[in-house]
């Protein structure tokens, strides 16, 4: 299973570290969009009621972080620390802007997830209805074999437009008609949910996120424990294992057991015994072991009482709170929170609680027995050294329940780490805890049966159900809304798709009035660009341009004018490697000599045009009703790299092309594996380039 990881893009570019892990994706990603929420600034009218404070920090202090693993040495901790200290800055910041992260792949899945850590939404391409109009007919089509190529979400959050890769049918049927084929084609999705409920989703990722970094907190505390009590039960069965050897080699039909017994009791000690604490153990050895657990019940209270109950405390006010927020039905109960389920998830927690509680209790027990067994085998140990008699005092005898336990593999601790082990409980603690249903205790009063582990992992289960009701929810709520076949080709499949870029531009004087009616808060049109495939309208060397795809949808407005496009053909001396949209409507071009050998490795060029340059036509007074670009050969504008902004690369370039609007430089790779990055808004005469 190929898993999706991505960074957090401010933190990662600084120490190129992992920060956090997320498995949305099956398949490989191929492309990313985070956008975040432009009306973040602007009032509205609920912003008074839905005012909305964090209130955790008023009753806790700062959440705990994650235990450091046994054994890590202090260079690994450092990255522990410095990623601990940026998972905490992605969750723990309420005031931060209402964003979404979208991620397609290879088999046509798109998530989401807000603030980039809280997976919101899951939607399939192919199992999508496509609706749209052709030859005056409302036809439902789907794409078969879809994959994404590319995702834009609009400024607002209401609208995403995505390219995907597949063979166009009629719904219902297995193949093609005879007018369709495989091709490129423009996706318009309805994702104003994110817009419409975004303060009930920015509250609700906010606790969910938090909890989720909370319950990681708790899951390895949980692992590091067992581990620190394992290692030291190891070394103690491997110390007092040999008795049992000894027990065989002096013929003796006895056990372990019977051996302490009788020395417990003042019987005389048998030959095995005595060679065995004497010689075999010893008293360097006896203290060995009895630092080492005693130093591991040090470790596991410090994990205990730093990390995995104030975790939990922490998550159970936070599950309260969203409890609070579920029984506000008319705002959060449309986006999928439920108050039934998020009741049983505060009931398991308030069950985990009470484990950690019990925990607590059995280990304090544990250690203070384990301490008098070993000073006892200490004292008999100096007796049998000091004395020539093989008898010992008697000393208490509740040290025979103990060392019984641990003989035959009994260990509470150990129990209590274990999922699958269930504990007795006698009738009258039953019959307390029935008493308490009536009170207002835990409706599941089997919890007491369960382990530490298990009931950890009940909560957890919990939580995944009542987190997938939202992610549920806002997924059905994703509907198409609009769809515009860019180009059909003749092979399939592509091993490589040629390359687009989506982008967002305001809107200028000269550009038609028609779009201004469509995004009044926002003066944005949307812009579409793609390297045309030399098979599918029968040129080279040739890109396409669409303007206003969703600005002039039949979803946002009815009566607006058809989407605008225009092809661009590329001289023949050069070859289109990548393409992007910059800003002010510019797009970047990054090409290739055309000719070029291995004794003239040839050059490259990164060219920016100006859009509002070219001649856009309607798409709606083309002849051809299906793939309309098709009808704009005839019309093709030829591109002089005279009238562009130029800039010259001695060597070969490859894709990617990564362009950045915001801080206005380009990074390309070249073939001899290095980064060159532009300053695109500087001439190249004043200022030196980067590599």
């Amino acid at each position: 299973m190929v898993q999706f990881f991505y960074m957090m893009w401010s933190l990662s570019l600084q120490n190129g570290r992992l920060l956090k892990s997320i498995k949305s994706h099956d398949a490989a990603v191929v492309c990313m969009n985070w956008e975040e929420d432009v009306l973040a600034t602007m009032p509205s009218d609920d912003d008074h009621i839905l005012t909305y404070e964090d209130r955790t920090v008023r009753f806790f202090p700062p959440a705990p972080r994650i235990p450091r693993m046994p054994g890590l040495v202090s260079g690994d901790t450092d990255l522990m620390d410095d990623s601990e200290d940026a998972i905490h800055d992605l969750s723990g910041a309420p005031c931060q802007r209402f964003n979404i992260l979208c991620s397609g792949d290879k088999n046509g899945f798109i998530c989401f997830s807000i603030f980039g850590i809280f997976p919101v939404g899951k939607i399939n391409i192919q199992q999508l209805h496509l609706c749209t109009k052709f030859s005056r007919k409302e036809t439902t089509y789907q794409l078969l074999n879809a994959s994404i190529n590319k995702v834009s979400l609009s400024k607002n959050l209401c609208q995403l437009v995505v390219l995907s890769f597949g063979e166009l049918v009629e719904f219902g049927k297995s193949s093609c008609c005879d007018d369709l084929s495989v091709g490129l084609h423009c996706v318009l999705l309805d994702t104003s949910i994110f817009q419409s409920r975004k303060n009930e989703l920015h509250q609700v990722a906010q606790q969910a996120s938090s909890i989720e970094d909370l319950i990681e907190v708790v899951r390895t505390s949980i692992s590091v424990m067992s581990k620190q009590w394992s290692d030291a039960m190891n070394l103690f069965h491997e110390k007092f294992g040999s008795l049992s050897a000894l027990i065989v080699d002096h013929g003796l039909d006895s056990s372990p057991q019977d051996e302490f017994l009788s020395l417990l009791f003042g019987a005389r000690t048998s030959p095995a015994l005595h060679q065995f604490l004497v010689s075999s153990l010893g008293e360097a050895g006896l203290k060995r072991v009895s630092r080492a657990v005693d130093n591991a019940g040090k470790e596991l209270r410090v994990v205990l009482n730093e990390h995995l109950q104030p975790a939990v405390e922490i998550a159970g006010f936070r599950i309260g709170e969203l409890r609070g927020l579920s029984r506000w039905r008319a705002r959060f109960q449309s986006m999928g929170l439920e108050e039934k389920l998020i009741d049983n998830v505060t009931e398991k927690a308030g069950m985990l609680l009470i484990q950690i509680e019990r925990f607590s209790r059995v280990l304090a027990i544990v250690l203070y027995q384990f301490q008098n067994f070993f000073n006892w085998v200490l004292k008999c140990i100096k007796i049998l050294l000091s004395e020539p008699t093989d008898q010992v005092q008697p000393t208490n005898s509740e040290l025979v329940v103990l060392f019984i336990k641990f003989l035959l593999d009994n260990d509470p601790i150990k129990e209590l780490f274990e999922v699958n082990h269930r504990i007795d409980v006698d009738m009258e603690t039953k019959q307390q805890v029935e008493q308490l249903v009536v009170l207002g205790g835990f409706t599941d009063m089997k919890f007491l049966e369960r382990t530490l582990a298990c009931e950890f992992n009940q909560l957890e289960q919990c939580l995944k159900e009542a987190f997938l009701m939202p992610f549920t929810t806002i997924s059905a709520k994703i509907l198409c809304r609009d769809l515009l076949p860019v180009y059909s080709i003749s092979t399939s499949p592509v091993s490589q798709l040629p390359p687009t870029s989506i982008s967002y531009y305001k809107l200028q004087d000269e550009v038609n009035c028609a779009f201004q009616s469509c995004m009044p808060l926002h003066s944005l049109v949307d812009y579409i660009c793609f390297k045309v495939p030399d098979e599918s309208f029968g040129l080279t060397n040739c890109i396409g341009i669409i303007r206003g795809f969703t600005s002039n949808s039949r979803f946002i407005n009815k009566e607006a004018a058809s989407p605008a496009a225009v092809l661009l053909r590329i001289p023949d001396e050069y070859e289109c490697v990548d393409l992007s949209l910059y800003k002010d409507n510019q797009i970047i071009l990054l090409l290739n000599e055309a000719f070029s050998n291995s004794e003239s490795p040839g050059k490259s060029w990164m060219v920016m045009i100006q859009t509002g340059d070219l001649c856009f036509l309607s798409l709606s007074n083309l002849e051809h009703d299906f793939y309309k670009l098709h009808d704009l050969k005839a019309s093709m504008v030829d591109m002089h790299l005279e009238n562009g902004k130029i800039r010259f690369i001695p060597h070969c370039v490859t894709k990617p092309l990564a362009v950045s609007a915001s801080r206005g430089v380009a990074c390309v790779f070249s073939s001899r594996r290095h980064a060159l990055v532009y300053i695109l808004d500087e001439d190249e005469d004043e200022v030196s380039d980067m590599e």
